[in-house]
């Protein structure tokens, strides 16, 4: 627990982030979920416009510091081999 004032406003800041952090994700997880649902349902056209949503989703992630940088782009890598993977079939 946190006893002097400096750790206390640390631990609020922290709760504060958290709180931020926490909707990026969710909202970067919306963006994937649309785009496995728009491959699974075989439709190319949906599937590329929601693939360039959730692209830039993770990418806006990743420049907030909600995801590595290394994450994000192999997502994004193996997001982009999907819709590739979908469209040759």
């Amino acid at each position: 627990m946190a006893n002097n004032p400096g750790a206390k406003k640390a631990a609020r800041k922290i709760e504060r982030r958290t709180a931020v952090n926490r909707t990026r994700r969710s909202r970067v997880r919306t963006y994937l979920r649309k785009f496995e649902e728009a491959v699974t349902a075989g439709d190319a056209a949906a599937a590329a416009a929601a693939f360039q949503t959730a692209q830039t989703e993770l990418m806006r992630a990743v420049a907030k510091g909600v995801v590595h940088r290394n994450t994000g782009a192999r997502k994004v890598s193996r997001l982009h081999r999907q819709l590739k993977k979908m469209s040759a079939a």
